[in-house]
């Protein structure tokens, strides 16, 4: 796979750190972070895990998954989902330091907007574990636990350029960029990852961006809602490729490659290479009968797994793990992090890649 160089990825962090959203790197094991919970606390303590809306099946996974881990562990879990949006999350974030969580885990539905509810809870002593999601301009986070966002970016970028060359082996390919949600931390990271492998193959002139919209803030998806990303695909579609071919398009996650698939087909067009990414069901099927090229297998079961192994740690008085402790600026200091490895999934490894997942594994047979 094509990387981005050392001085790249460092310029690329240092300008997402500079907009209060990060890229991120790779360091060896350490066990640095804060000091938070060194104390321990009692083990059937509170836990509380604000969720954001369910825009994924990978979020209604989470929530099953931090119940049982939690109270399996002994934990008195507390688990919200803010489908109300960022006051909600607010307002759940406070209810969680009222009830005296030890500890809050955030998968944030805008990392920016939490900072008054963040130094409520270390205030009250709460240690705070981002989840999925960087929070962002502020110093009231203790750790962040994800799989290597910059990096699916990458994958994503990489499985584009090899699925169009598998169906076209000669370019020039004409291609279109779609981002997930601008309040999102991740988006630009999945963003500026993709790009690290794609702009060299548009400047070189191999790619072909037909409506010019090249920038992230052109190719935002607010919310990450599929009517979002079909709706601009339509408008696309009608003023750009009359006559022309639209090889492949960027799509940041499944739910958004199959609105824009249903636009290309409604269209009447040839099925354009897709990226995508969470191994939702619906995208599996299509890897299956040939219509998404890939999605991106973050495994949701490993990324709660740490994130409770975090809580255990903290409970017991323990230093949890970091793998990163470098990469991660939030815009107001450099959270520790636990990185976990991000797997592309296409139709060559589409039967091998989820062998020990309970849903997709069947499947998959």
């Amino acid at each position: 796979m094509q990387m981005i160089g050392k001085a790249g990825k460092a310029a690329a962090i240092a300008a997402i750190a500079a907009l209060a959203l990060t890229a991120c790197g790779r360091s060896e094991p350490t066990t640095a972070g804060g000091a938070s919970g060194a104390a321990g606390f009692p083990q059937d303590s509170s836990i509380g895990v604000a969720l954001p809306q369910k825009t994924s099946e990978n979020w209604v996974l989470a929530e099953k998954l931090f119940n049982d881990g939690l109270n399996g562990a002994g934990f008195k879990a507390d688990v919200q989902f803010a489908n109300g949006g960022v006051s909600e999350q607010q307002n759940q974030i406070s209810a969680m330091v009222t009830k005296g969580a030890k500890v809050i885990i955030v998968g944030a539905i805008d990392g920016a907007q939490l900072g008054t509810q963040l130094r409520q809870a270390k205030d009250a002593g709460a240690t705070i574990i981002a989840y999925d999601r960087l929070l962002l301009n502020t110093e009231n986070v203790d750790y962040y636990v994800a799989y290597d966002n910059f990096k699916v970016g990458e994958l994503q970028g990489q499985a584009l350029l090899d699925g169009m060359k598998a169906k076209k082996p000669e370019g020039p390919y004409n291609i279109e960029l779609f981002a997930g949600s601008p309040d999102d931390a991740n988006a630009k990271v999945f963003f500026d990852g993709a790009m690290s492998i794609l702009q060299p193959k548009i400047d070189d002139g191999t790619l072909t961006v037909m409506s010019g919209q090249t920038s992230f803030e052109q190719a935002v998806t607010q919310g990450w809602k599929a009517e979002n990303a079909q709706r601009r695909m339509d408008t696309l579609l009608a003023g750009t490729y009359g006559s022309a071919t639209l090889d492949g398009v960027l799509s940041p996650n499944d739910t958004l490659a199959r609105a824009v698939l249903t636009s290309v087909k409604a269209a009447g067009k040839q099925l354009p290479v897709i990226t995508g990414q969470d191994s939702e069901v619906e995208s599996v099927k299509s890897i299956m009968a040939g219509e998404q090229y890939s999605t991106i297998n973050k495994d949701t079961r490993k990324l709660v797994e740490h994130a409770i192994t975090m809580v255990k740690d903290l409970q017991a008085g323990k230093t949890p793990e970091v793998n990163d402790d470098k990469s991660y600026d939030n815009g107001t200091k450099v959270v520790p992090a636990f990185l976990l490895e991000p797997v592309i999934v296409t139709a060559e490894n589409v039967k091998t890649a989820y062998t020990d997942d309970p849903v997709l594994g069947p499947l998959t047979k």
